[in-house]
């Protein structure tokens, strides 16, 4: 009779198969959830989101003019939060207070998940800024209306403050030796305009004068600021408050044919090639591509975390003071639309 013997290796094959069949289900079973949301995560990351939230949807509605390149600036930085954080983003302006007041109980009426808000014109803005409220809408402002913020509800505000800016530059101002200032007003009835002007007087020193010109129609401001200068040849420096303002006081010194330094509020490429040329002595900076992405990407925390930034005071994007130093650094950055 004879006798098969089963080696130890044999026996053990099948409970090795059996144990490593378990092992795998096991895994699976362990891992399986995370890799699903990580496939999701990745998914949602080709599409352009780094987020797995809800996709909500934020309007932000502005004061912009027409043509205004600081506001492409505000709305490519939100863009670039939408995308980043899964969100339907709408964009709209007027430059009318009473138009602007419309778009935003439009964007109510859309159930909105959130709201950016500009308040140049302040007290106009309550009323349809209380419906929101009443809506369970989220609202944050940005750039204009700081002192309003609060009193309307908003979550924060982000921005500069306007009066803190311009002393900023009054003071730069001083430190450059500018006696005879005159600054240019592109906006009349802008609260956060006026401001800049006021704050730059109080730390400018000398005298200081104020015009008022019609920013939409940019020729009859050229010709303004040039009848003024021709005026009075007491006027060293003017100073302008927005980026297309600067470019078109440029050419009103051309026209008056006078040694006279332009500085201003606001980046652009002409502002950036006059820090670089010399003809431009400093700019005042308050980022607004940082306004539009944080305005987003706060609404975003806030809808998916209740976090909120400022401490009850406002998140201060500005003002920073730029020379010709800073301009080739800046060129690349405002090239893109992103300065």
């Amino acid at each position: 009779m004879s006798t098969t013997r089963i080696s130890p290796v044999r026996r053990l094959r099948p409970v090795c198969a059996a144990l490593a069949l378990m092992v795998a289900v096991a895994g699976c079973s362990s891992t399986g959830g995370r890799r699903a949301e990580q496939a999701r995560a990745k998914a949602a990351a080709g599409a352009g989101s780094a987020v797995t939230t809800p996709r909500w949807k934020v309007a932000m509605v502005t004061h912009a003019g027409a043509g205004d390149a600081f506001w492409d600036t505000v709305r490519k930085g939100a863009e670039q939060a939408a995308a980043k954080d899964n969100i339907t983003f709408l964009y709209s302006n007027d430059a009318q207070t009473q138009n602007q007041v419309q778009l935003v109980q439009a964007a109510i009426d859309q159930k909105v998940d959130g709201l950016l808000v500009t308040l140049a014109k302040g007290d106009a803005m309550a009323d349809v800024l209380g419906k929101a409220k009443a809506a369970g809408i989220p609202v944050i402002t940005v750039n204009s209306g700081q002192e309003y913020s609060a009193k309307f509800g908003a979550l924060t505000h982000i921005g500069q403050d306007e009066t803190t800016a311009g002393q900023a530059a009054g003071a730069e101002l001083a430190g450059r030796g500018r006696k005879n200032v005159l600054c240019v007003i592109h906006e009349q009835g802008n609260v956060g305009q006026e401001q800049r002007c006021s704050g730059a007087q109080g730390k400018a020193g000398g005298a200081f004068q104020v015009l008022y010109v019609d920013g939409v129609n940019m020729p009859d401001a050229r010709a303004a600021v040039s009848a003024k200068l021709q005026a009075d040849p007491a006027i060293d420096t003017v100073l302008t408050l927005s980026g297309p303002m600067a470019a078109t006081g440029l050419q009103a010194i051309q026209d008056a044919r006078r040694p006279v330094e332009l500085d201003t509020f606001d980046l652009g490429t002409q502002v950036v090639s006059g820090l670089k040329a010399g003809t431009v002595g400093f700019a005042v900076d308050q980022q607004p591509y940082l306004q539009g992405y944080e305005g987003v990407d706060l609404l975003w925390l806030y809808r998916s975390n209740l976090d909120m930034l400022g401490g009850g005071k406002p998140v201060a994007t500005g003002p920073q003071i730029l020379t010709k130093a800073d301009a080739d650094a800046l060129a690349e950055y405002v090239a893109r639309g992103t300065r």
